[in-house]
C-alpha cells in the first residue's frame, strides 16, 4: 500500500458533554453543514498522479531487438501501440521484398484476426487487448537490403503485457463526541452522515464506503470518562473499465474528481467547527472533535496485476499483469513469487 499523509493530526479543543437534545440536533448541525459546502472552491491539482506511464510520441511505434526481448504495455481494454517487426537500425532502410510473421501464445497471428491485426508494413497492433494476450510475441523477418544480395532473416521477441490503473481512493478517518455506546442514537447519526457525504459527493461520481465505526470510552485529563465515535470511511471513484465515463472533460478524470471529493470533505468538518464555535445555545451530544479528521492516499492493484519497479522500469507505477511464476490473490500491490503458477495474470498458486 502506497499511502502519503497529510501531516499529523492535532486534537483540538474539547468541549465537556452537557444537556441538550439528542440526534435531531446533531442532524440539523450535519445538514446546514453540507449545504454551506455545496459550492467547491477552485481546485488545484494533485501532486503526485497514479498514472505515470504515458504513452509518447516515441513509444507510439515500438521497434524490436535481435538481443533480447522488448517489454511492451498495453492498457487492459484500450487499443494497442503499433509493435514493428524491424529492429532500430531497419527501421528507416529500404527493404527488399519483406516478408512478416507473427506467432503468439496461441499460434500463428493472422491479419483478419478480430483482436489483432497485422499492417501492410507487418506491425501488430491490438484493437481491444484483453489479459489473455498477455505473453511473448515473436516476428519472423525476411528480406533483401539489395537485389543482388541472398534473404536476410530475423527474429525478434516481445514481451507484451496488459497493465491498468490502480485501485487508488481516500481513506478518511473522524472522531466524533457521542451519545452513550449502546445509544441507538449514535447508529441513527453515523447513517445521517454516510447519507449527508454521499449526497455531497453526487455531482462528481464517488463514492462513500463506510470501513469502519466504533464508539470507545475515552478518558481525559481534566473533562473525564467520554464517549467517542471513531469513523473510518474510504472515497472512491466509481468509473468502471467498459462501462460510461461520467463526462468527457479532462476535468472528469478520477484523480481529479478525487481531489475535489477530498477538498468537499475537508471544508465539511471545518464548517462543523466554524457552526460550533458561533453557537450560542448548548451543544449537541453528538459532535465532531476539532482536529481530529486524517487522510491517506492509497494504491492498490486488482488480484492478478502488481507494481514491479526493477521489472517494468518503464511503467512503474502500473498494475502490470502478473507473469507466470507469480500470482496476486488479492488487491494487494505485488506479485507474489509461486512456481507453480503458468499464466499470466494468476491469482491463486496453484
Amino acid at each position: 500500500m502506497e499511502a502519503s499523509a497529510l501531516g499529523p493530526a492535532r486534537r483540538g479543543r474539547r468541549r465537556t458533554r452537557v444537556a441538550g437534545s439528542l440526534f435531531s440536533r446533531a442532524a440539523i448541525l450535519l445538514f446546514i453543514s453540507s449545504f454551506l459546502v455545496r459550492v467547491p472552491s477552485s481546485v488545484g491539482h494533485l501532486v503526485r498522479l497514479p498514472r505515470a506511464f504515458r504513452l509518447t510520441k516515441d513509444s507510439v511505434k515500438i521497434v524490436g531487438s535481435t538481443s533480447f526481448p522488448v517489454k511492451v504495455y498495453v492498457m487492459l481494454h484500450q487499443k494497442s501501440p503499433h509493435v514493428l517487426c524491424v529492429t532500430q537500425q531497419l527501421r528507416n532502410a529500404e527493404l527488399i521484398d519483406p516478408s512478416f510473421q507473427w506467432y503468439g501464445p496461441k499460434g500463428k497471428v493472422v491479419s483478419e484476426n478480430r483482436t489483432a491485426q497485422i499492417t501492410s508494413t507487418g506491425s501488430l497492433v491490438f484493437q481491444n487487448f484483453e489479459e489473455r494476450m498477455s505473453g511473448i510475441y515473436t516476428c519472423f523477418l525476411e528480406y533483401k537490403p539489395t537485389v543482388e544480395e541472398t534473404v536476410k532473416r530475423l527474429q525478434l521477441k516481445y514481451a507484451i503485457y496488459a497493465y491498468r490503473e490502480p485501485h487508488y481512493y481516500y481513506q478518511f478517518t473522524a472522531r466524533y463526541h457521542a451519545a452513550p455506546c449502546n445509544s441507538i442514537y449514535n447508529i441513527s447519526f453515523e447513517k445521517k452522515l454516510l447519507q449527508i457525504l454521499s449526497k455531497l459527493l453526487l455531482d462528481l461520481s464517488c463514492e462513500i464506503s463506510l470501513l469502519k465505526s466504533e464508539c470507545h470510552h475515552v478518558k481525559m485529563q481534566r473533562a473525564g470518562l467520554q464517549n467517542e465515535l471513531f469513523f473510518t470511511f474510504s472515497v472512491s471513484s466509481l468509473d468502471t473499465e467498459k462501462g460510461p465515463k461520467p463526462c468527457a472533460d479532462h476535468n472528469c478524470e478520477p484523480s481529479k474528481r478525487l481531489f475535489k471529493a477530498k477538498n468537499l470533505i475537508e471544508r465539511f468538518f471545518n464548517q462543523q467547527v466554524e457552526i460550533l464555535g458561533r453557537r450560542a445555545e448548548q451543544l449537541p451530544q453528538i459532535y465532531y472533535i476539532e482536529g481530529t479528521l486524517q487522510m491517506v492516499w492509497i494504491n492498490r492493484c486488482f488480484p492478478g496485476y502488481g507494481m514491479n519497479v526493477q521489472q517494468h522500469p518503464k511503467c512503474p507505477e502500473c498494475c502490470v499483469i502478473c507473469s507466470p511464476g507469480s500470482y496476486n490473490p488479492h488487491d494487494g500491490i505485488h506479485c507474489l513469487q509461486c512456481n507453480s503458477s503458468l499464466v499470466y495474470g494468476a491469482k491463486t498458486c496453484l
